[in-house]
């Protein structure tokens, strides 16, 4: 089943409105990286108005590291995102397959609870698991390990509908489910309409324990790819955090996230090595801070690489949370 196309409150357009503003490069990490307009949203939309086929846009199309920092910015209102992922599905170069069955259940999925999709580097460390299961209320881990369905969204794969199916009845169950990866909950929102859905780092920072616990000295690292999916709400709330605790965040002056890891689809396959220094460096150009808070394990890894600045995963702040 090819995956469906995003919503938000507003329809949102094709790449046939782009202007060529240019905004979008902006807050584009691929740009500021490579400064080959080639790699960026711009570049794809104006090349699909003047006839460009999706194989000719392969190199771009896999660059891109879906951050969704160009959609909050585009007059416009395009789709740029979900543009890049209608491409990859159209030119699949690269072979991922959803899995035929279930992933080994990691606990069993109780009705009713909330319930935490957890990426691999979140099951990667059992501590910060425990007391993020412990600061969620009742939660559980879900028995489903999404992690095939999450990188054939990202790849373009088509899933097959009994996979996606078996993926999402226990979800419907749930009174709540938490997603640990930005891109898988764009497609949740849209799959489970019904359903109350929000990313991790959303939940984890409503939690009184976790937010008396940021101190002003803090850097405060946001998952761009759910951030940037529900940027009109999201901004307001991250607004408040940052009057609450009075610590610095990794977003601009548009206020969209920097990521601090970009990887293009060929790094996400294991095909390339990239460096995230450059993305850590604009992140930390000019900022004095003494600790970095990550919603993302993944971004904890990109700036722990660098060994010079402690960082903590925000369900590890709560010292009273036992695992």
């Amino acid at each position: 089943m090819d995956a469906p196309g995003l919503t938000t409150d507003a329809p949102q357009q094709d790449y046939l409105r782009c202007s060529g503003c240019g905004l979008c490069l902006l807050v584009c990490p691929v740009w500021r990286r490579e400064r080959d307009i080639m790699l960026t949203p711009l570049a794809r939309a104006k090349a699909l108005q003047h006839g460009a086929s999706p194989a000719e846009l392969a190199a771009s199309v896999d660059s891109c590291a879906l951050c969704g920092a160009c959609e909050p910015v585009c007059p416009e209102n395009i789709g740029l995102v979900d543009m890049t992922l209608n491409l990859r599905r159209q030119f699949a170069q690269h072979t991922v397959a959803p899995q035929a069955a279930a992933r080994v259940a990691l606990a069993s999925t109780p009705p009713e609870a909330t319930l935490l999709l957890a990426d691999k580097a979140l099951r990667a460390r059992p501590v910060t698991l425990a007391r993020t299961l412990a600061l969620l209320d009742s939660g559980a881990v879900a028995a489903e390990d999404a992690d095939d369905i999450a990188l054939a969204l990202e790849s373009g794969a088509a899933i097959p509908e009994a996979r996606l199916q078996q993926f999402l009845q226990p979800l419907r169950r749930a009174a709540r489910v938490v997603v640990a990866d930005g891109l898988l909950l764009r497609y949740l929102r849209a799959w489970l309409p019904r359903s109350q859905i929000a990313g991790l780092g959303e939940a984890l920072s409503r939690v009184p324990a976790v937010r008396a616990a940021l101190r002003p000295d803090d850097l405060y690292v946001i998952e761009a790819r759910a951030y940037h999916a529900d940027f009109q709400r999201l901004v307001k709330h991250y607004d408040s955090l940052r009057r609450f605790a009075g610590c610095k965040f990794n977003l601009d002056l548009q206020r969209m996230a920097i990521p601090a890891s970009a990887p293009s689809l060929t790094r996400k396959l294991g095909q390339e090595a990239h460096e995230d220094r450059a993305q850590i460096d604009w992140i930390l150009q000019g900022r004095k801070v003494a600790r970095i808070v990550v919603e993302s394990n993944e971004d904890g890894d990109a700036f722990a690489g660098t060994g010079e600045i402690p960082v903590v995963h925000l369900a590890d702040l709560a010292e009273d949370v036992r695992a």
